[in-house]
């Protein structure tokens, strides 16, 4: 058998390598053929590296996705800790590395939890072998806790995995080399068993999170993506908690893993946003979330939140607390979260605000506020067109969000009164969770000083017999103001598409009182609601107020 599978080596196994090299394989199960010396043509011999804080794996003893990341976070602390060898002391012509590693990494044996380690061996007597290659490492190095050897078949091992691949193909020219070893700290032990019988059988035998997750990252370091895709799907399937979606977020970000495991992290992202959307319900947990948890939250266009000037000062709050060092608060605002705030729905008032604020550095908030401006500055149908061209994008900065309080759209006048005229859509799905007894709100709208809001209600008309669409103009509580408004209700209606006027009205307004029409169109609900309705045009309610301060 051995000699078949290595009889000529450039073509036959070459053609499996190639195949190998590209990071996917049969899904054949060759779960018969592990550890069999029968179907295997190598030797590999793992030393398990590590002082007693290596001893177990990540995942054993931890019965929850907490206790994990726990354990990891407290057993990487301890590596550094540890007193380590400068890599060139290290033999180098043994060591083949997996790939480059991360910049911020420091060089040195301290990486092994990070980075696959292997060495191939020339045929040497045991002796010669102790004395030439592990004596060096020893002495400078971790100690070899045990060494576990396992016959393997090369063209299934680089089928599945590109590390392997480069292995066998860069160090196994001559027939008699026929020994490799890897070197790996105790914790990974268990996940590399796993791994290395999932690459035979397509299988593995764990379930519980902790113990795939350590399988997981054994097959990020030695580059088996099906097994990470495996791994990927069977923590989806296990119930998602804020603990857990956290995790899966903050995993090692290589290329290979990104697009493995991208499923993975769009559920949590997922999981994250559904679970805070009304974030007001769960101030002081979201607040302490960390960054990746907020980048998800903020990423939503379902977040149940009463503007985007809210998602600004929770930003702002958030990021104070996160970053006290104004150099950080403004690189982590500049770089990272800006893009997920979309200023062109904040109000011009707030904006005024953004541009003085020394959280941000000004030259990005002023870039920022004038993009919204020009957004707030473009027709409707060029604002629906930027909002359909940055949907398939990840920045969704001209997408409206669900938000509590619908945006509306400001014209103010000064002269020859004190006048503005305020645009409310409204679309049909809106309306119709309106019934039985809903309102929905504007966002707040200035005039004299004064804060005003419109409110659309589905209520019963005056004599109590059917429902119908209200709207109403209030004023915000602010003392005891006394305040004269005239005031125009107009919607857009069929067949003209123009606006049409309504009801008009005056009145003193104090502070709280609101005033308006209990059934603007004079039809009952369902005739507003109905298919032929004259008043939804492309599934857009058109409202228009007008208000002017008598004097």
């Amino acid at each position: 058998m051995k000699d078949q599978l290595n009889s000529d080596p450039t073509t036959d196994m070459g053609s499996r390598f190639r195949h190998g090299a590209s990071g996917s394989g049969s899904d054949g199960d060759f779960g018969f053929a592990f550890n069999d010396s029968n179907f295997s043509d190598r030797l590999l011999r793992i030393e398990i590296m590590g002082g007693p804080s290596d001893c177990l794996p990540d995942g054993e003893g931890c019965t929850s996705i907490a206790d994990w990341a726990r354990h990891r976070k407290r057993r990487r602390e301890d590596m550094k800790k540890e007193n380590v060898l400068d890599l060139s002391l290290c033999p180098e012509e043994q060591v083949l590395n997996d790939g480059q590693p991360d910049m911020d990494d420091a060089a040195g044996c301290e990486n092994q939890d990070e980075e696959a380690v292997a060495m191939v061996e020339e045929t040497q007597s045991g002796d010669e072998e102790a004395n030439s290659n592990e004596s060096s490492w020893n002495m400078d190095c971790s100690t070899v806790l045990r060494v576990k050897t396992l016959h393997i078949s090369s063209p299934i091992l680089a089928a599945k995995s590109p590390f392997f691949y480069k292995l066998f193909s860069n160090g196994m020219r001559e027939s008699e080399q026929r020994h490799v070893t890897l070197r790996i700290n105790a914790s990974e032990e268990a996940a590399l068993m796993e791994l290395l019988n999932f690459m035979y059988s397509n299988t593995l035998s764990v379930t519980t999170a902790p113990a795939l997750l350590d399988v997981l990252m054994a097959a990020d370091k030695f580059e088996v993506a099906s097994c990470m895709r495996y791994c990927s799907r069977l923590l989806r399937n296990l119930p998602m908690t804020p603990e857990s979606a956290l995790l899966y977020l903050d995993l090692p970000s290589s290329v290979l893993m990104g697009e493995a495991v991208q499923p993975l992290t769009d559920a949590a992202k997922q999981y994250l946003a559904s679970r805070y959307k009304d974030m007001t319900k769960f101030q002081e947990e979201v607040m302490a979330l960390p960054l990746a948890g907020i980048e998800a939250i903020l990423s939503s266009d379902d977040l149940q939140i009463a503007s985007e000037d809210a998602v600004y000062d929770f930003v702002l709050k958030w990021a104070r607390t996160q970053y006290p060092k104004l150099e950080d608060r403004r690189e982590v605002l500049g770089s990272r979260l800006a893009r997920f705030i979309r200023f062109p729905y904040m109000t011009c008032r707030k904006l005024k605000k953004v541009l003085t604020c020394n959280d941000f550095d000004h030259e990005v908030s002023s870039k920022l506020v004038l993009e919204a401006l020009f957004f707030k500055a473009e027709a409707p149908h060029r604002q629906r067109s930027l909002a359909a061209e940055e949907s398939a994008t990840l920045n969704r900065r001209f997408i409206e969000r669900a938000y509590k309080y619908r945006p509306v759209k400001v014209v103010e006048f000064e002269l020859p009164r004190q006048q503005c005229v305020v645009y409310l859509d409204l679309k049909r799905e809106e309306c119709e969770n309106l019934f039985p007894s809903g309102r929905v709100y504007s966002q707040a709208f200035h005039l004299g000083g004064q804060g005003f809001f419109l409110s659309a209600h589905c209520n019963m008309d005056q004599q109590s017999s059917f429902h119908c669409f209200g709207l109403f103009l209030g004023m915000q509580e602010k003392g005891s103001v006394s305040f004269a408004v005239d005031y125009e209700f107009a919607a857009r209606s069929k067949p003209t598409e123009e606006f049409v006027s309504k009801y008009k009205g005056n009145y003193t307004f104090t502070g709280g009182k609101a005033v308006g029409y209990r059934n603007l169109f004079a039809i009952p609900w369902t005739s507003f609601m109905a298919e032929d309705s004259l008043y939804f045009i492309n599934g857009i309610l058109h409202l228009r107020a007008e208000l002017t301060i008598r004097h």
